[in-house]
């Protein structure tokens, strides 16, 4: 298996301002990684162009990520908040393009945080029409949209492989992929290898996260199942790590995601020890 492994830059700083990407970028070369994965929650400090050069002169692969928020929520049945949603989803496309990106993932399709009453009938209508339209933007520049599965704290759309399945179907385009990860299949899924299998080709992106989002192996999350599963489907694509901790503070995602405990803080001594984790998973999967 020749994997990409990347990590999430919150394990290194809490912005894009071009000091955070510099460092990140510095950061991720110097653990080792292949890949550097940027939230676009703060997508208005980015200079996308700064941080390209960067990213090309360490050699490293990008990937960009995000959520809504609840004033702009293509899940929701209020047309100005849809449109508020679809318009950072297509900016934020740009951005990934512009970065030299070709994988855009996250909760696409909702915002991120625990929403008050099931998904409704016109919201989920939104969502799909949204993405439809998004899709075919992005297969227009080579590119590939990720419906990473969030838990039930975190959005009311997706919460498991079947649900996300059946919202590609619905969507209905080849470059619409499923984006699983450990911390969110702990909380609602039966295993963490079924999935694997119910996804098999369609899978395009994989989260790496423990039950408490700190050190891999520290927590009770089945890996060697997760990977062996991975092995059992030839998935071959990225597959980043992702923690977090109150270290390191994102003046946007922090609040949404809830990190309220500092467990860790020293970016490099995580990351170096999370490759070396995933290496070995892997390795040990594909023997």
């Amino acid at each position: 298996m020749t994997n990409p492994l990347g990590v999430h830059a919150l394990v290194w700083v809490g912005g894009t301002t071009p000091d955070d990407v510099a460092r990140a970028v510095r950061q991720t070369k110097a653990a080792g990684y292949d890949l550097l994965e940027l939230s676009l929650h703060d997508a208005v400090n980015l200079d996308a162009a700064a941080a390209k050069a960067e990213l090309e002169a360490a050699g490293l692969g990008i990937a960009c990520s995000r959520g809504l928020a609840f004033d702009a929520d293509v899940s929701s049945a209020d047309s100005a908040v849809v449109a508020r949603g679809e318009k950072l989803l297509h900016d934020s496309l740009a951005i990934t393009h512009a970065l030299g990106g070709t994988h855009f993932t996250g909760a696409l399709y909702s915002a991120l945080g625990k929403y008050g009453a099931p998904l409704s009938t016109q919201g989920r209508a939104n969502v799909v029409q949204v993405l439809k339209d998004l899709a075919a933007e992005a297969a227009g520049l080579d590119m590939t949209l990720g419906l990473e599965i969030c838990n039930r704290y975190e959005t009311n759309v997706i919460n498991t492989a079947a649900d996300a399945l059946l919202l590609a179907d619905d969507i209905g385009a080849d470059n619409v992929t499923i984006h699983l990860d450990t911390y969110h299949m702990n909380i609602e899924e039966d295993s963490l290898d079924a999935p694997v299998r119910l996804v098999g080709d369609r899978l395009g992106y994989v989260h790496i996260g423990e039950n408490h989002r700190g050190y891999l192996g520290q927590g009770h999350i089945d890996f060697a199942g997760f990977f062996g599963a991975l092995a059992e489907i030839g998935y071959t694509g990225p597959i980043t790590f992702e923690s977090f901790s109150s270290a390191v503070v994102s003046p946007t995602l922090s609040n949404d995601l809830a990190v309220w405990r500092n467990l860790w803080d020293d970016g490099m001594d995580l990351a170096v020890h999370a490759r070396t984790f995933m290496a070995d998973a892997l390795a040990a999967a594909g023997a």
